[in-house]
């Protein structure tokens, strides 16, 4: 026992003259474990919270409305192209003077965009969905512990929407019907009822309007044969060009005498007296130097304020932009105008004092 206390601190001299760092850096980290255990403990507990898992029926809903999406938007690319070339057709039929067969075949160019309306509207409605699709489970806990659902989320019209619009729809799209099983199993049959008969106006009057069976109003085919005709550079009705460009230069005619102006007569007093001349103002004759006129553009500015162009729709194939008070806006054509002699000189202060004298004469 004795050989072996006097071994033990020549062991430690020996170990520290050999390592002497890393006996320090160990100490140094034992240390510092202890510090930050003790620090630990005295930290309140965190609790992480985790968000719930979605349910299968959820899961199922959006990989579905994941397949339906592209295809909505397919559809209307198809569809789109369809119209177009079928307007191409219309443009022949009034070429050829076979307006009763244009009006016939424009019907359906009419019920093809409106079902390529009709489909941007759900493609919203899938999407809003799918970004929402975590609520329909809060949605159906809610409903189990008798609370009262959140109102403004947006699911039940755009479910309503859809399996309101998805047997009506004229088109086939396999997806739209698998979404709309799925929304009647979430939501319940009698939700899926009440928005297969529309009770309450359940369903938006957009979408209502555009599954509407009713043919187009006579206006309406009126206005997609005008278009039509515009678009392609038909001659139709006949003489039109000729009457659209008599419009214009009455109503530059008008805008002309509007924009001319002067000095307006003043009436004349009941008591046959000459009318009176309003006299200059004393301090108004005391005129400084003018400032420096700028150049007036001659090839014409750009208003700082556009208006973009509405899109057409079904119902306004021809859109235009309205003002207040009912007018529109009509293009106006680049006028040329000759100036002879330049633009002249702006008049100095000795011209304006000889005008303010002649004017208290």
């Amino acid at each position: 026992m004795l050989e072996i206390d006097i071994q033990l601190p020549e062991l430690f001299e020996q170990i520290l003259d050999e390592h002497y760092y890393e006996v320090v850096a160990l100490l140094i980290l034992f240390l510092t474990i202890v510090v930050l255990r003790l620090f630990s403990n005295s930290l309140p507990i965190r609790k992480t919270v985790k968000m719930p898992a979605a349910s299968p029926a959820t899961v199922k809903l959006k990989s579905t409305l994941r397949l339906l999406i592209p295809r909505l938007r397919n559809a209307q690319t198809k569809d789109t192209a369809l119209s177009m070339s079928s307007r191409r057709e219309m443009a022949d039929l009034l070429r050829q003077n076979r307006e009763a067969s244009a009006r016939i075949r424009t019907e359906n160019i009419i019920a093809t965009d409106v079902t390529v309306e009709l489909l941007e509207l759900l493609e919203l409605y899938a999407e809003l969905l799918l970004a929402r699709a975590g609520l329909l489970d809060i949605r159906d806990k809610n409903i189990k512990e008798g609370m009262t659902d959140a109102e403004g989320t947006g699911l039940e019209e755009a479910a309503a929407s859809i399996i309101y619009a998805a047997p009506r729809i004229p088109r086939d799209v396999r997806e739209l019907g698998l979404v709309r099983s799925l929304l009647i199993d979430r939501f319940g049959k009698e939700f899926a009822q009440d928005a297969q008969d529309n009770k309450s106006g359940l369903v938006p009057k957009r979408i209502t309007d555009k599954l509407s069976v009713e043919p187009p109003k006579p206006e309406l085919v009126q206005a997609y044969l005008e278009e039509i005709a515009k678009t392609y550079a038909v001659d139709w009705p006949p003489h039109r060009e000729e009457l659209q460009q008599a419009q214009n230069e009455v109503d530059d005619e008008d805008m002309d005498d509007d924009d001319e102006g002067g000095a307006k007569e003043q009436p004349i007093p009941a008591n046959g007296a000459a009318p009176s001349t309003p006299r200059a103002n004393a301090r108004d004759l005391n005129l400084g130097p003018l400032p420096p006129t700028k150049q007036p553009n001659v090839e014409g500015s750009k208003s700082p304020v556009s208006v973009a162009p509405p899109k057409g729709t079904s119902e306004n194939p021809s859109p235009r932009v309205r003002l207040p008070g009912g007018g529109q806006v009509k293009p106006q054509e680049a006028k040329k105008k000759e100036v002879a002699g330049g633009l002249g000189a702006p008049p100095t202060v000795d011209d304006l004092a000889k005008r303010f004298s002649a004017l208290k004469r």
